[in-house]
């Protein structure tokens, strides 16, 4: 009958921010996770440079994009490396989506894309749009990837090996060594999502090329670290045949970042004081968060990275416990069942909303 797509797991959402928008003072959206705050002045005036708008941009990146982004990798990772190894791309969701349709063509005898029980959608939605199989690797109790339980029959036909640390939605830190000695020693790409790492909380922030960058990528966004969601924009750098693989191919597919935005990007990957201060505030908002929760009787808890509070629903029911929220708190938040069968059991909050408006919700849910 050929593909159906399934509905937008954030559509499904619209009764319950119905029954959340009824309380004085509106609804406090925490589910997608939206950035709330503005994008450093220095970007904006990046982003309005109407010069850049004026030719086709690189696919691949404009030179000032890339050596921005290669600089920010070596003094927020300690890793060199050459601004041909990075190209950008149109937001990381693009490239998420994406890669198993380019990876498969170029290993056609391969039809299989890994990905963390409990992730970001889009890394099982990839390999459906690419017609490929898409399997799960179980997690364990810290949320992080359990290698050892992928079955080397799926690995023999893997595409690729999804990781993503800090991780959306519950905010594992996986060991991004021993994943990338697992592609390599299969030769398997390992494909590193690292948009939340610069709000790591355990420990000091971590990419996988610092395990080197023979057969892997890590994929960087401007979305949150920069509160550049509307603008698009993002990298992957790391296995240098890989990446100039995939910009030959992106190309042809006429995938570019405006010129605007690029320059943008690179004012934005240039300037660490602005991501510094959003770190305070994402950190204050999860306390809030949290505190508030417990305070109320939930078993809440920081994550290891990443802006989302993982709460486990008192009775297993993550629909009830997010309907409760709404209607008793005007707070929307997301089942967790839209990150895979495994998560029914929790929701994920957002800590997105300014602090006032959190203090608001838990209000209302203490009264």
């Amino acid at each position: 009958m050929g593909f159906d797509p399934p509905p937008y797991p954030y559509d499904r959402l619209a009764p319950l921010a119905e029954a959340a928008a009824r309380h004085e003072g509106g609804i406090v959206d925490l589910s997608i996770g939206t950035p709330y705050d503005p994008p450093p002045a220095v970007v904006a005036d990046a982003l309005a440079d109407a010069a850049t708008a004026r030719s086709y941009p690189p696919s691949i990146g404009t030179m000032a994009y890339r050596a921005a982004a290669a600089g920010w990798l070596a003094r927020r990772f300690g890793v060199e490396v050459d601004a041909d190894d990075v190209a950008a791309c149109v937001g990381t969701k693009e490239v998420v989506a994406g890669l198993p349709q380019w990876l498969h063509l170029r290993s056609p005898e391969r039809d299989t894309v890994l990905y963390p029980e409990i992730s970001y959608p889009t890394y099982a939605m990839g390999a459906t749009l690419a017609g490929c199989r898409s399997v799960a690797v179980p997690v364990d109790d810290r949320w992080c990837l359990r290698l050892d339980a992928i079955d080397e029959r799926d690995a023999a036909r893997a595409l690729c090996l999804w990781v993503n640390a800090p991780g959306n939605p519950a905010g594992g830190l996986d060991d991004l060594g021993a994943a990338a000695a697992w592609g390599r020693e299969r030769q398997v790409p390992v494909l590193s999502d690292e948009c939340y790492a610069e709000f790591t909380w355990d420990g000091p922030p971590r990419s996988i090329l610092q395990h080197g960058a023979e057969g892997v990528l890590a994929v960087h966004s401007l979305s949150k670290r920069s509160n550049l969601a509307g603008a698009r924009a993002g990298f992957y750098a790391g296995d240098a045949d890989l990446v100039r693989y995939l910009a030959e191919v992106r190309k042809h597919a006429g995938l570019m970042v405006p010129g605007p935005v690029q320059a943008a990007g690179a004012a934005a990957w240039a300037d660490d004081a602005h991501v510094d201060r959003q770190r305070a505030v994402y950190r204050e908002r999860l306390e809030v968060l949290v505190d508030g929760l417990r305070s109320v009787g939930f078993d809440a808890h920081l994550p290891g990275g990443a802006l989302y509070v993982w709460l486990a629903a008192p009775d297993g029911d993550a629909w009830a416990l997010a309907t409760h929220l709404a209607e008793q708190a005007g707070m929307l938040v997301s089942p967790g069942e839209f990150y895979g069968p495994a998560g029914t059991g929790h929701v994920r909050i957002a800590a997105v909303a300014p602090v006032d408006r959190l203090r608001l919700a838990l209000g209302r849910l203490r009264r």
